[in-house]
């Protein structure tokens, strides 16, 4: 059975020839095509796990037939085959959707690598959309964007502990979406019919936080007219989330502990202890390990909540989210505000993806509902999207390079596209680059780079 099944794209069909014999020799199928009929028919006609494409083809760009080439199978990874005199039209073809790009006459180790490499992301892509899929149907996570490979790893965690009743801790920064996990847990387990009562304990003051979390009974304390419910008991049978945990008071650590411990505790006045059934979920954007040191939080109450850690990304660490979190929040408020707003500026869209995030997926949400209300056109464009003078100083900063820079950022991502693709081999990276081995290795020490870094064990 051949590895993989590759479609060749040439007009020159001597080349074809040697491109099919090479990669049929070393285990794939092959079918080649000269022009853009035969490559689109033959697409039509077979599912190929990745097509390479000449750039230059006679009555056609290859760019061109690689995007109609997508329309016909989307997942279908697209290798250029260019001259060294066309790299820079072969990095807009990867800007348009192409895997990479392999210079002729091509190397046909370094050919089988990125022909390697790209079947092996297209089908790893694959897997994580249909673990995506298989999720939102079974579990109803439909409501959490994400095609983050990070996070579909933790929605897959939140599947596999969603049945058991063992004390769940999300870490996370503000604003990373601690809450919208403990709800899917919460909906994805059998005691999804009852209460999900959360609890913001940052947003309680210290004096009252133990009479809403455990109730009290009348003429308890000044003011206590009458006998109340605590949160413990408006969730019994269902799930209660406490969010920053880390800002408990010590004396209420003592008494949530008994409740963990014994699932059990005494309202405030109260002469017997109530029992109660929950789930509980708790949330920190602290370093609990560090507050124990401090004296800050108990070390045996660390030890009972940290029974399944989960670790929620920042946005800036799983930026492929950010244009699917931009179009789910423009639909969102668009329909709450009825306004015909349906997309973003490409413009806008860059500065979105140049940004860190300090305040995560609701700052990012944040800035798109003032962007809806403040759009006078059907797109977003980038002048309504931040609110600060900061933002937009951070943004020009980060976004905006002097010439220099600029050069030097493209020669440093460069050289290390080549030291990549020939995993840290300086000889065959300097003929890659066209260059002798000594300049190479001055560009290297240039630009802080150590080709060692680069080869595979």
């Amino acid at each position: 059975m051949p590895l993989a099944k590759i479609l060749a794209v040439d007009d020159d069909k001597n080349l074809l020839e040697i491109i099919k014999m090479r990669l049929e020799s070393s285990g794939y199928e092959v079918i080649t095509a000269s022009n853009e009929a035969e490559a689109t028919q033959a697409v039509n006609e077979n599912l190929f796990d990745l097509s390479i494409v000449d750039l230059h083809l006679v009555h056609q760009n290859g760019i061109t037939l690689m995007e109609k080439l997508h329309l016909i199978n989307p997942a279908m990874p697209t290798i250029i085959l260019t001259a060294y005199g066309s790299i820079e039209s072969a990095v807009e073809a990867v800007k348009r959707g192409a895997y990479t790009y392999v210079c002729k006459p091509f190397n046909t180790p370094e050919l089988l690598c990125q022909i390697e490499r790209a079947i092996k992301t297209s089908k790893r892509d694959a897997e994580i959309k249909k673990l995506n899929s298989t999720l939102a149907e079974s579990y109803h996570f439909s409501h959490i964007v994400t095609k983050s490979e990070k996070m579909l790893q933790i929605l897959e965690q939140v599947s596999r502990i969603a049945h058991i009743d063992s004390t769940v801790c999300i870490y996370g920064e503000s604003g990373t979406g601690k809450e919208l996990i403990a709800r899917a847990i919460h909906i994805a387990s059998p005691r999804d019919a009852h209460k999900f009562v959360a609890i913001n304990c940052a947003a309680i003051p210290d004096t009252l936080i133990e009479s809403e979390l455990f109730g009290y009974e009348k003429g308890s304390f000044t003011g206590a007219y009458r006998s109340a419910r605590g949160l413990f008991t408006e969730a019994h049978e269902g799930t209660i989330f406490l969010d920053e945990i880390g800002n408990m008071p010590l004396s209420t650590q003592a008494k949530f502990l008994r409740v963990l411990q014994d699932r059990q505790f005494y309202p405030i006045g109260g002469k017997k202890p109530l029992e109660v059934d929950v789930r509980v979920i708790v949330a920190t954007n602290r370093d609990l390990e560090d507050e124990v040191k401090k004296g800050n939080f108990r070390e045996d109450l660390l030890y009972r909540i940290h029974v399944i850690p989960i670790y929620l990304p920042p946005l800036r660490e799983r930026k492929e989210d950010i244009p699917l979190l931009v179009d789910h929040f423009i639909k969102k408020y668009a329909r709450e505000m009825s306004k015909a707003v349906d997309g973003v500026h490409p413009l806008a869209l860059q500065k979105l993806m140049n940004y860190d995030w300090p305040g995560n997926v609701r700052q990012l949400e944040n800035i798109i509902e003032y962007a809806v209300a403040m759009a006078q056109h059907n797109i977003i464009t980038e002048d309504v999207l931040f609110l600060t003078k900061n933002d937009h100083q951070e943004l020009a900063a980060e976004s905006l390079k002097t010439l220099k820079d600029a050069k030097n950022a493209f020669m440093r991502d460069y050289l290390i596209h080549l030291l990549k693709t020939t995993k840290g081999n300086v000889s065959k990276a300097a003929e890659l680059a066209g260059q002798y081995r000594t300049n190479f290795y001055n560009m290297l020490k240039k630009y802080n780079l150590n080709s060692e870094d680069f080869k595979e064990d």
